[in-house]
C-alpha cells in the first residue's frame, strides 16, 4: 500500500511534498484513512532528508489535512463532504419545509432599528465589542439565569464554534456531537482537522450514559444544543442539565460549547450544563432577528473568552459595529420584544399542530421546541422524493447524521397549521406505498 501510495507524492521541499499530498487528497487519489508512507520511507523514495518529510508532514497536521496517529502512522484525515445535504429541485407550487430558517413574516422590521443607530464612520480605533450591546445581552441572558462572568460578540454562531474549537482543538482531536446533530457542526468539525463522536440524545439532549461512555482521552470538546435542538428539535430539561453535568464532574480540561443558535424563540426555557472546566454559550440572533444578522453573544468563563478575544484581534479584529448597534436597538425595542413573542407562539402552534396531525396517522414525532420535527423513517430518498411530487419540500437525515437511524427533518417555521393535515396525510400515504417503511406509534 506504500508503495501505491508514495508514487503520487512529489517534491524536493516540506512544501512542494505538502502541496502534492493536498493535490492528491482534493482529486480523491487519496482517500480519507489512507496511511502516508514512513517519513524515512517517503524521504528515500524523494531523496531528500527526513527531516523534510517530517515537515511536510507537520505543516499538512497543522491544517487539518492529515492526522498523526503514532505507530498507527500519519493518515489522510477522515473529513466529510462540505457541500451539505442535497436538496431536490421543488415544483413552484412546493412548500419549502427544507430550508431550516424563520419565516420572514414573524421577523422584526429592521428600518425603525436602523434609523436609531449612529452611522457615523468609524477607524480601526474603537472597541471590538460594543459597550451597551454587552450590557443588554448580559441583562437578556441573566434574564434566563445565565450568570456567566464574561461575554463577548461573535460573527454568528459558527464563527464562535469555530474560534472557540480552534483555540482549545488540534487536528486529530475528538469533538462530541449529539446523534443526530446540525450538518453545519458536522462539517465544521471536519474543515479543522478535527473528529466528531456521536453522542445519542432523545427528547432531552444527551444521554448521560452514552456521554460517558464517549468521554475517552481523545476527547477535547463537547458541543450541546440546550434547546431547539437541530434536527430533531429536542430541548436540555433542568434535570437533564444536571446530570450531564455531573458526568462532566471529572473532565475540567473538556472544552464545553452550548449552541443556543435559535434563542428564546425556541419556545423552552434556557438550562445549561454545570461545568468546572472551559465553557462557551454561543447564542446566534439568527432565528429571532433574522439570518442576515450575522452576530452572536459569548457568554462563558473569564479565561476562555479572554483567550477567544485575543485570537480575534488577529484576524477579523470585530463585528461589525453597525451590527452590533442594530441588534442592541431591536433588542431595546418594545416592538422588537412583542414581534418576539408573538413569533415564539406562532412557531410552537405550528410545530404542535404538525405532531398532533401525525400522531393521528400513527406517525411517531417528537419535537418540544424549536423550528425542526425529526421523523424517522428507513429509507430517505423514496419519502423525500413522493414528498415532493406531493408538494412538499423536506430533508433527508444523511448529513445530519453519524450513527442515528434515517430520519426526514420538517422545518414548520412556514408551515401553516390548517396544512399540517395534509401534509400527514400525504406522508402516511408515502409511508403505506413503501409498505409501512416508516416509524409508527
Amino acid at each position: 500500500m506504500t508503495d501505491s501510495v508514495q508514487k503520487y507524492i512529489q517534491g524536493d521541499s516540506a512544501v512542494n511534498i505538502a502541496s502534492s499530498v493536498e493535490a492528491e487528497v482534493r482529486n480523491g487519489r487519496l482517500a480519507p484513512g489512507e496511511v502516508l508512507p514512513p517519513v524515512r520511507t517517503l524521504a528515500s523514495h524523494l531523496g531528500v532528508s527526513p527531516g523534510t518529510v517530517a515537515a511536510a508532514y507537520a505543516e499538512l497536521g497543522r491544517r487539518g489535512i492529515v492526522v498523526a496517529e503514532g505507530r498507527r502512522g500519519t493518515r489522510v484525515s477522515a473529513r466529510r463532504t462540505l457541500a451539505g445535504p442535497r436538496r431536490l429541485s421543488l415544483p413552484p407550487h412546493a412548500v419549502d419545509l427544507a430550508s431550516g430558517g424563520p419565516d420572514p413574516k414573524l421577523l422584526p422590521r429592521l428600518r425603525p432599528a436602523l434609523a436609531r443607530i449612529d452611522a457615523t464612520p468609524r477607524g480601526y480605533d474603537n472597541e471590538a465589542s460594543d459597550p451597551r450591546l454587552l450590557s443588554v445581552a448580559r441583562e437578556r441572558l441573566l434574564a434566563e439565569g445565565v450568570r456567566q462572568p464574561a461575554h463577548g460578540v461573535a460573527g454568528g454562531a459558527m464563527d464562535g464554534l469555530e474560534r472557540a474549537l480552534r483555540l482549545h482543538c488540534r487536528a486529530g482531536d475528538t469533538v462530541l456531537v449529539e446523534d443526530p446533530g446540525f450538518s453545519g457542526v458536522l462539517d465544521l468539525i471536519a474543515s479543522l482537522g478535527l473528529r466528531a463522536r456521536g453522542v445519542a440524545i432523545d427528547s432531552e439532549g444527551m444521554l448521560p450514559a452514552a456521554l460517558s461512555n464517549a468521554l475517552t482521552p481523545a476527547a477535547r470538546a463537547v458541543i450541546v444544543t440546550p434547546r431547539a435542538q437541530n434536527p430533531t428539535g429536542a430541548r436540555t430539561t433542568a434535570a437533564r442539565a444536571r446530570t450531564l453535568g455531573r458526568v462532566l464532574r471529572d473532565s475540567a480540561d473538556l472544552l464545553l460549547l452550548e449552541d443556543d443558535h435559535a434563542g428564546p424563540i425556541s419556545g423552552a426555557p434556557l438550562h445549561l450544563l454545570p461545568h468546572r472546566g472551559p465553557h462557551v454559550l454561543v447564542q446566534s440572533v439568527s432565528k429571532s432577528l433574522g439570518p442576515d444578522l450575522r452576530l452572536a453573544i459569548l457568554a462563558g468563563d473569564v479565561d476562555t473568552l479572554a483567550r477567544m478575544e485575543d485570537q480575534r484581534m488577529v484576524g477579523m479584529r470585530w463585528v461589525s459595529h453597525i451590527l452590533q448597534q442594530l441588534v442592541c436597538a431591536l433588542w431595546e425595542s418594545e416592538t422588537t420584544l412583542r414581534t418576539l413573542e408573538r413569533a415564539t407562539k406562532e412557531y410552537a402552534r405550528r410545530r404542535t399542530a404538525l405532531i398532533e396531525a401525525l400522531e393521528r396517522q400513527g406517525i411517531a414525532a417528537v419535537a418540544p421546541s424549536g423550528l425542526n420535527v425529526w421523523i424517522p423513517v428507513r429509507e430517505e430518498i423514496p419519502v423525500i422524493q413522493s414528498l415532493a411530487e406531493a408538494g412538499w419540500g423536506v430533508t433527508g437525515g444523511e448529513g445530519f447524521r453519524l450513527n442515528a437511524d434515517p430520519a426526514i427533518r420538517v422545518t414548520i417555521a412556514q408551515l401553516r397549521p390548517a396544512d399540517a393535515p395534509r401534509l400527514a396525510k400525504d406522508l402516511a400515504a408515502c409511508l403505506a406505498s413503501r409498505r409501512g417503511r416508516g416509524a409508527l406509534v
